[in-house]
């Protein structure tokens, strides 16, 4: 995970990796996710998603994807000069998350860029990479933020 020091822009280099942390997941937020949002059988009926091609249940993409969003946003984006996002280029579910898997986010800098038209920000492309217990990818995440230029006045090195 990233240490707490607050991100700049300046910050981010292309090739650089951060480990954001990990976290397990369970079979009741599985079902409480897929409950609200996805409501496939494959991921509110144990019983049913055996049934199914996964032979189990399994945690729906989009409840992978948020997942990766909480890891980041606690290990980077929480204490950065982030922007927000213009929005995600790809996303692919590689293998399936189930209960019991304890999911890993690597967030890898592909792309660093000064905005030409506003000064005070710029884009940075990022690759997510989500993996389990095993180190087997199972998501991917590409996409862009926008962060504030470190201010003048801000004394804080940037990070190496």
């Amino acid at each position: 995970m990233t240490d707490k020091r607050h991100w700049y822009f300046e910050d981010f280099f292309v090739g650089q990796e951060l480990h954001m942390g990990s976290r397990l997941v369970t079979a009741e937020e599985i079902i409480a996710f897929a409950t609200q949002f996805d409501p496939q059988p494959f991921h509110l009926d144990p019983v049913a998603a055996e049934e199914s091609i996964f032979g189990g249940l399994v945690a729906s993409g989009w409840h992978t994807c948020s997942m990766m969003m909480r890891l980041v946003v606690d290990g980077l984006l929480g204490c950065s000069s982030s922007l927000g996002s213009p929005g995600l280029d790809r996303v692919r579910w590689i293998l399936p998350v189930r209960a019991g898997d304890t999911l890993s986010v690597t967030y890898v800098t592909k792309e660093v860029r000064a905005s030409g038209s506003k000064p005070d920000r710029g884009v940075v492309v990022s690759v997510w990479q989500a993996s389990n217990q095993r180190g087997e990818l199972v998501a991917t995440v590409e996409g862009m933020g926008m962060f504030r230029r470190r201010p003048a006045a801000a004394a804080e090195a940037p990070h190496a």
